[in-house]
């Protein structure tokens, strides 16, 4: 219960004929007037507000919630009381979250109803909670007011901005097509899909044209073939405390997650099933599914998983998940590199790349490439520019030591590492090598 305005006037009102009856008494009874006509209506305004008013409240929000971007929620208010009601509003919403309309003060006559729109911006992926409205009911004398929670507790589920998600695989595949002026490569005879017939074009193969069907038709008939469907494409992706890293407000996780998504949407385009396998405090396997079966269940999967502090195994997840796959597959490993990790991660990818085609990529702090390029001033500055050489020195000498062959590895600013992931894909899809 929280003392109102007007009480607080009535009180600063009754102090001025108390100070002058010290020198004019009747003024005494003019301050007890005040006191005792003010008393009355205060406990009348706190009788009024002994139980909570008859406000009911919906919660609409949307089914989705991407990360980072404002979203509408829509308070419904409906007021079931018999009289007017004036209140302030303010709906429990996830800590944290950056919020644009709140708090709303409003009146609201008896048997109406409102609509209030307020925004929100979630800044991290996951699970997120809504609890009931606080909702502070001014009395109706205006000498109380009191606070109530009124009003449903939700849940609602934030997943990665699927905007950029689409954006990212948008650009990866345009810069693939080959009205951007790239060469796209043959594709080698073996290890192809037969898709169809069709007229021959300039350009074509001679090995290409079906001379039955050429036969047939009367003119060249080529035969055209598609990428191989039905391969695998599993992620094992690091959830140790070396993610955590940021560049500006996204971690390297986050970047990862968005990797992982945009080359998940593209493989399922291809026709090839997708999975996924986490190794840290936070283990999670999730089978490859074909198809938007297996892009829902991977993003599904991940939407609220984080890195933490915990090391990684490289050896143990690798043994788990060959274990786990039966069928060949392009793994895709994704973690931060550092020189103490040359025997682990080697024995890693030889277990591996026994059976599946492995590649690992190692997201590499941006910041280090700024310290490189920026321009040495002063003596501090090249402390810290040759400390980053020496540290970039020592990442590339721990990387050659795994022994991994070229393309088989990516050491790669988080920004552009959906760009190589999916370039490097669709190079694997037109070469056949999986």
């Amino acid at each position: 219960m929280i003392p109102g305005r007007a009480l607080l006037f009535l009180i600063a009102a009754a102090l001025v004929p108390a100070l002058m009856a010290q020198f004019y008494a009747p003024m005494l009874w003019v301050f007890c007037a005040i006191l005792a006509i003010g008393g009355v209506v205060s406990i009348a305004d706190l009788w009024m507000l002994r139980r909570a008013p008859a406000l009911r409240i919906e919660r609409q929000t949307q089914g989705v919630w991407p990360v980072d971007l404002w979203n509408t929620v829509s308070l419904h208010l409906h007021n079931e009381d018999q009289q007017k009601l004036k209140f302030h509003l303010l709906d429990a919403y996830p800590t944290h979250w950056q919020c644009q309309g709140m708090p709303h003060e409003t009146e609201l006559d008896a048997g109406m109803q409102l609509k209030v729109d307020y925004k929100l911006c979630p800044d991290r992926r996951g699970d997120a909670h809504f609890e009931a409205c606080y909702v502070r009911v001014l009395g109706r004398f205006k000498m109380w007011e009191r606070s109530f929670r009124i009003g449903p507790a939700q849940m609602v589920k934030v997943f990665p901005d699927f905007s950029r998600l689409m954006n990212n695989a948008l650009m990866a595949t345009d810069r693939r097509a080959p009205t951007a002026g790239n060469l796209r490569k043959r594709r080698r005879g073996e290890g192809t899909d037969f898709r169809q017939l069709r007229d021959y074009r300039q350009g074509d193969s001679q090995r290409s044209i079906d001379w039955k069907a050429t036969a047939r038709q009367q003119k060249p008939i080529s035969r055209e073939y598609q990428e191989e469907r039905d391969q695998q494409v599993i992620f094992l992706l690091d959830t140790g405390r070396r993610m955590l890293s940021k560049d500006d407000t996204t971690s390297h996780f986050d970047h990862a997650l968005h990797a992982i998504l945009t080359l998940s949407f593209i493989a399922q385009k291809q026709g090839d099933a997708v999975g996924l396998m986490t190794f840290g405090s936070d283990s999670r396997w999730l089978p490859p599914h074909k198809g938007r079966v297996g892009l829902d269940r991977v993003l599904a999967g991940i939407y609220d998983l984080q890195a933490d502090e915990a090391a990684p195994d490289f050896i143990v997840a690798a043994s788990a998940l060959m274990q786990r796959l039966k069928k060949r597959a392009f793994i895709v490993l994704i973690t931060n590199l550092r020189d103490e990790d040359d025997e682990a991660m080697r024995s890693a990818c030889e277990i591996l790349s026994r059976k599946h085609l492995v590649m690992c990529a190692s997201l590499r702090e941006k910041s280090l490439d700024q310290v490189v390029q920026e321009p040495v001033e002063q003596f501090n500055q090249a402390l810290r520019h040759a400390a980053t050489i020496r540290y970039l020195q020592s990442r590339e000498q721990a990387i050659k030591r795994l022994g991994i062959r070229t393309g088989q590895l990516i050491d790669i600013v988080p920004e552009k590492l959906s760009q190589s992931l999916v370039n490097r894909y669709l190079d694997i899809k037109e070469s056949g090598a999986l």
